[in-house]
């Protein structure tokens, strides 16, 4: 199906939790425990059932994300339940890396294809600093997704002055030695407020100039490494391959937006930087209404925006693990 602007929308993001094992600092905002009040996350059944619905639809694509989603148990359970849909194209997954070591078999068999793995630092301290977390699992987790055979692996960065800038040429020589898609993205006002600040907002245009230091950068305009809005460029001498996703200073960003969004309480965004969501609980529950979630699903894109509202003084309801990421 096409939205009001005439684009194809075809990728949906699906959200299986809001908890985490880390605390990204531009993702989940000190003290935020969203999960404990909630008991209304979508079983297994209910997404594989609004996956069903959404590829008659037309949607073909699909990505598993949180929170961090390899903390649900039953995640293997819903990638065989979708990848046994007719329609679906492609299943991939976002995840911090932490738990993917014990994972990546399971879910290669089950029928997952494609891995995104966030990678802020490879200095410990830094990751530490950023996440919470400890980048050693993280490394083993990306080891073991590349010896599992998954179709693509790559590599994420959200980018923060002042709290990994340090990384980004490291990061670039590991994506080089790996030869793993690396993608810087720039920094959303999806945590707090005061997490989009001009002290630490990095932007990929900063970030370009920095490697054009090092190396020669030769646009790859046809490169699609996925589904989403990067522009890719191989570094000369290292053979490197970076994305850079640039939502706030890219002012086409949203020009061909495909995708939309189901957060893990049951409710479709079609939009990441807008309020508007809708909730698909009263379809699923007490019993399936078949007619009233088509029409709830269609009803999303129809009131998909133009572009996001990132750069009009865009104040956060719910933050990004709440929201998928």
């Amino acid at each position: 199906m096409n939205d009001p602007f005439g684009r194809k929308v075809d990728y949906m993001r699906i959200s299986v939790t809001d908890r985490c094992n880390e605390r990204c600092l531009y993702c989940m905002p000190e003290g935020y425990h969203g999960w404990e009040r909630r008991t209304d996350h979508l079983s297994a059944e209910e997404i594989i059932h609004i996956v069903r619905m959404a590829v008659d639809l037309g949607f073909r694509k699909f990505r598993l994300t949180g929170g961090e989603p390899l903390v649900r148990d039953d995640l293997a359970e819903i990638v065989h339940g979708m990848a046994v849909i007719p329609g679906v194209e492609i299943i991939g997954l976002s995840t911090n890396g932490t738990q993917l070591a014990a994972h990546a078999e399971s879910l290669r068999t089950a029928g997952l294809r494609t891995v995104n793995v966030s990678l802020d630092a490879l200095d410990p301290e830094i990751y530490h600093r950023v996440t919470g977390g400890r980048v050693a699992d993280v490394l083993t987790g990306i080891r073991a997704a590349m010896a599992t055979g998954f179709e693509r692996v790559k590599v994420n960065c959200v980018l923060m002055r002042g709290k990994n800038e340090t990384e980004i040429w490291p990061l670039v020589l590991f994506a080089a030695e790996h030869r793993l898609p690396l993608r810087f993205i720039e920094l959303m006002p999806l945590s707090r407020t005061d997490v989009l600040t001009e002290k630490n907002f990095l932007p990929v245009g900063e970030v370009m100039q920095r490697l054009l230091e090092k190396d020669h950068l030769i646009p790859q305009p046809d490169r699609r490494e996925g589904h989403g809005p990067a522009k890719y460029y191989l570094l000369e001498r290292t053979g490197a391959l970076v994305g850079f996703i640039g939502a706030i200073t890219n002012l086409g960003f949203c020009e061909n937006c495909n995708k939309v969004r189901l957060t893990a309480d049951g409710k479709i965004r079609p939009c990441l930087g807008d309020h508007l969501e809708i909730d698909l609980k009263p379809a699923l529950r007490p019993q399936i209404n078949n007619a009233v979630l088509s029409e709830l699903l269609r009803k999303t894109l129809n009131q998909k925006p133009a572009e996001h509202s990132f750069r009009v003084n865009y104040q956060p309801q719910r933050v990004m693990t709440a929201i998928g990421g």
